[in-house]
């Protein structure tokens, strides 16, 4: 019997990686990317920028605090996507079978491929320099028997790393990580859990799932239960039922601040829309993620009569759904995405007798190609700070 074998890669830092691939002098330097003024938030930054104690989702004033003379530059989207495209194309001449699951991550289903492309250490490997050979960046590998472990495992050697938890040694690696590694387990969790007196993997593998239920709910006892077991609690099943465009982003803190998270919104919806019309596709309906601390989550989705033609849309009609589904607790994975999807062509020759929605959709997609030709193009992300935005114009 031929055991699974997953891959799990991640990109380092990627888009500080891109903006120092890019310009060869930000290389070696603290590299903060999601603004040039102190408003907003930091949607990525590269190692040198960490050892300051800045990350992801952190106020760029608080982080201009920490690193002043950091260098604070704005998200340039459409080129994180057209680098991460040109990844998953080098990842599908190595892997039979590949589930993206966000812009900088994928996993690889490289079960059964021994035989033709190596053992799992040295396929990694010639992935990992093909990579950085055509792009000059670097990713990080993990690689288990389940999707939950090659994650986990990926991020044991960050950056740069290739690390490999062998068959039926799940329990080894899971019992050598700490409560707060566990991938799932954030620093609320990890406090809920040590005031049961629960601080370590074998601690939390001692109680059944029944009473992990019962001590901490039915959402996080089944996942308790499962992770201290080496099990995939189920976290990365694959695509949707039905046809969907999407991005979620994991906080690397819970958030319960109304502003930032309205930032991520605004950055998850131009990611999501970008990805619709790099594939020629939109939809016409919205929808929106929340987990919380608890692992418990909520969605909502919104339809309307005709497709999305811009992000702007697309990030009120989110926003609105975030702002009216969210109760208020601090949130810890949030997500936006676009359904009911259709070929974009058909889609926007029903709506060519809107002027206004053809001349957005044709601006959006202009905006694309410029960028993706190195021109760089900055979205007034003022938007974020008006508050009647819905009202007013870009």
């Amino acid at each position: 019997m031929i055991d699974p074998c997953f891959f799990h890669v991640d990109m380092d830092a990627f888009y500080a990686s891109v903006e120092q691939a890019d310009n060869p002098d930000l290389i070696g330097k603290p590299v903060i990317v999601g603004g040039t003024s102190g408003r907003g938030v930091v949607s990525a930054c590269s190692y040198e920028a960490r050892k300051f104690g800045i990350h992801s989702a952190m106020p760029i004033f608080q982080a201009r605090k920490l690193c002043p003379d950091g260098c604070y530059l704005p998200v340039r989207m459409n080129r994180y996507l057209d680098m991460s495209r040109f990844i998953m194309d080098i990842l599908k001449q190595h892997a039979p079978v590949i589930q993206q699951i966000s812009i900088d991550e994928a996993f690889l289903d490289m079960t059964g491929t021994e035989l033709l492309m190596g053992p799992p250490e040295s396929s990694a490997g010639t992935i990992k320099s093909s990579i950085r050979n055509q792009t000059q960046l670097t990713i990080s590998i993990g690689i288990g028997a389940s999707k939950f472990v090659a994650k986990m495992a990926s991020a044991r050697s960050k950056p740069d790393g290739l690390f490999r938890v062998p068959p039926g040694r799940e329990i080894d690696f899971i019992d050598s990580c700490r409560i707060k590694d566990i991938w799932g387990i954030g620093p609320k969790a990890e406090t809920a859990l040590a005031s049961k007196g629960i601080t370590t993997v074998k601690q939390l593998r001692s109680f059944d799932e029944l009473t992990l239920k019962r001590l901490f709910g039915q959402s996080s006892g089944s996942f308790y239960y499962a992770v201290s077991r080496g099990i995939d609690p189920g976290i990365f099943t694959g695509e949707t039922k039905s046809r969907s465009v999407s991005n979620e982003l994991t906080l690397s803190e819970d958030v319960s601040d109304r502003e930032t998270l309205r930032q991520l919104i605004f950055d998850l919806s131009h990611q999501v829309f970008f990805r619709t019309l790099s594939d020629s596709v939109t939809g016409k309906t919205a929808f929106i993620k929340i987990k919380y601390t608890d692992f418990s989550s909520v969605s909502a989705q919104k339809s309307n009569t005709s497709p999305f033609l811009s992000a702007e849309e697309l990030f009120f009609s989110a926003w609105e759904l975030f702002d009216k589904k969210w109760d208020r607790r601090p949130v810890r994975l949030i997500g936006a995405g676009i359904g009911s999807i259709e070929e974009s062509g058909h889609a926007v020759q029903n709506e060519l007798f809107d002027s206004g929605y053809a001349r957005k959709h044709k601006l959006e997609k202009a905006v694309q190609t410029m960028q993706s030709s190195g021109i760089h193009l900055v979205k007034a992300s003022s938007l974020l700070g008006r508050k009647n935005s819905s009202k007013r114009k870009p």
